[in-house]
């Protein structure tokens, strides 16, 4: 083929015209990474100390701080719908904690809007304790020195890996904004 043959042009360039995001998967991958991280825990193996992680509490969290206004402050309550059916704890614990995790992260939008990532990934461990002691409480349990200690190892492994969880939001994000050919 010659240079100025325009079947070269749009071979090389053809891929990336004349595409747009596609709605449905642009708003559909926040929600579902959500969902398939509450229902994960699940799948591990049973333990005499709580070790496994609040999936979904992270991958929402991670969602609200690494792209902020893309989830609406009541996402909370349907995605703490779904998290109650499959974490063990009373119904209505995830609706309620996760629509005041939503309503307290946009307090700290409204007044921080120059937030960097340590100061995120600060906002998260808060949140984070606020939620396992939270559950600690109400989990219908005896709440004494013993437990508190055997949560430690949670608390800490759970906040160790929301920059993880950061990671996996930004490359969904990647994909999620992918263009995809128009069909």
């Amino acid at each position: 083929m010659e240079r100025n043959d325009p079947r070269s042009r749009s071979d090389a360039y053809g891929s990336r015209i004349n595409r747009s995001h596609s709605p449905i998967i642009a708003n559909a991958v926040p929600w579902i990474s959500i969902v398939i991280g509450s229902i994960l825990p699940i799948f591990a193996i049973a333990a005499a100390l709580p070790m496994v992680p609040p999936l979904g509490l992270l991958m929402l969290l991670a969602w609200r701080l690494v792209r902020p206004g893309l989830l609406p402050v009541w996402a909370g309550m349907p995605l703490g719908l779904v998290d109650d059916l499959y974490s063990g704890q009373p119904f209505g614990f995830a609706i309620f904690t996760w629509s005041l995790i939503m309503i307290a992260i946009e307090l700290i939008e409204s007044r921080m809007p120059w937030r960097a990532f340590w100061q995120d990934w600060f906002s998260a461990s808060i949140l984070i304790l606020a939620y396992l002691l939270t559950g600690w409480l109400l989990s219908g349990g005896q709440p004494n020195v013993h437990s508190l200690i055997a949560l430690v190892p949670q608390l800490v492994f759970t906040t160790l890996l929301f920059p993880i969880a950061a990671r996996i939001v930004a490359t969904l994000d990647r994909f999620r904004l992918h263009r995809w050919k128009a069909v």
